[in-house]
């Protein structure tokens, strides 16, 4: 008689970020992690890329993402779906607090800050902001794949060329 094995599987969740892909479907996310020197007696980042499924295009260039691994790949590069957006690009939250952050400074700080001392004719107005994704494709390439373009050629201008000089 043949036995069933049971073998216990374990889904492991990373966080990562997700960078420009030309995969339909799928988002190409960046893990970090940190590799031990014996030598050294330090860690070291390393980047790791996998490809995630996101069939419902949550994520866009730039989120700080929660992955999940699969039981099995779904095709030879896919091994992995995309869980929560945990961060869009922008708009960070204190995670003790729920308030929006701007580098190191709450946005309601900014705010007030601006009020006491008068506000800059050049500073950001975030409330007025239009939401991220509202210029796709017209003014907002970051969700293309881009490549380093190396002749200047007058014909061909591609607005996913990125010039080097």
């Amino acid at each position: 008689m043949a036995q069933k094995k049971l073998v216990k599987q374990t889904l492991t969740y990373l966080l990562g970020v997700s960078v420009p892909t030309s995969k339909q479907n799928a988002a190409k996310i960046r893990i970090r992690r940190l590799e031990f020197d014996n030598h050294l007696k330090m860690h070291f980042p390393s980047y790791e890329f996998v490809y995630a499924l996101d069939s419902e295009k949550r994520c866009k260039t730039g989120d700080t993402v929660l992955i999940q691994n699969l039981p099995e790949k779904i095709t030879r590069l896919i091994s992995h779906k995309v869980i929560d957006v945990i961060y869009p690009l922008g708009d960070i939250k204190d995670p003790i607090s729920g308030k929006k952050c701007v580098v190191g400074k709450y946005r309601d700080t900014i705010n007030e800050d601006a009020e006491l001392f008068g506000k800059l004719k050049n500073a950001f107005d975030y409330d007025e902001a239009t939401p991220r994704g509202s210029t796709e494709g017209v003014r907002d390439f970051s969700n293309k794949k881009t490549y380093v373009k190396y002749n200047d050629d007058s014909k061909n201008s591609d607005p996913y060329a990125v010039d080097p000089s």
